[in-house]
């Protein structure tokens, strides 16, 4: 089993409760953490063997461009279709965290980690 971490994917997007976030919008970063069977990879050099980091990004990009009040929802949208487009995904992780939140104070970063198996 092995662990692939794309980290650090900075977008710029609308999620948020309040009306302003929606419109506003602030940067996001997101982590993604994907357990999956590599060996055939590893022998052949073949990347049709393993997945393909730039579909992932391509994948989390396009759901962060969709409105949603939640990180929750994002963070699931994520992996379903994550689990979807990548079967041989064992489990993976996403971490979403959105940077300045308007809680009323100086806040660097809110956080939300969901996990599938």
């Amino acid at each position: 089993m092995s662990i692939i971490s794309i980290e650090g994917m900075e977008f710029f997007a609308y999620h948020g409760c309040f009306k302003e976030e929606q419109i506003i919008g602030t940067k996001f970063l997101v982590d993604l953490i994907i357990h999956t069977d590599t060996t055939e990879a590893e022998i052949s050099d073949d990347l049709s063997k393993t997945i393909n980091y730039q579909q992932v990004y391509q994948l989390v990009q396009k759901e962060m461009m969709i409105k949603s009040k939640l990180l929750e929802n994002v963070g699931r949208r994520i992996l379903n279709s994550l689990k979807i487009n990548f079967p041989q995904t064992k489990k993976a992780t996403v971490k979403i965290s959105k940077l300045n939140p308007p809680l009323g104070g100086k806040i660097k970063n809110v956080s939300l980690s969901i996990e599938i198996i």
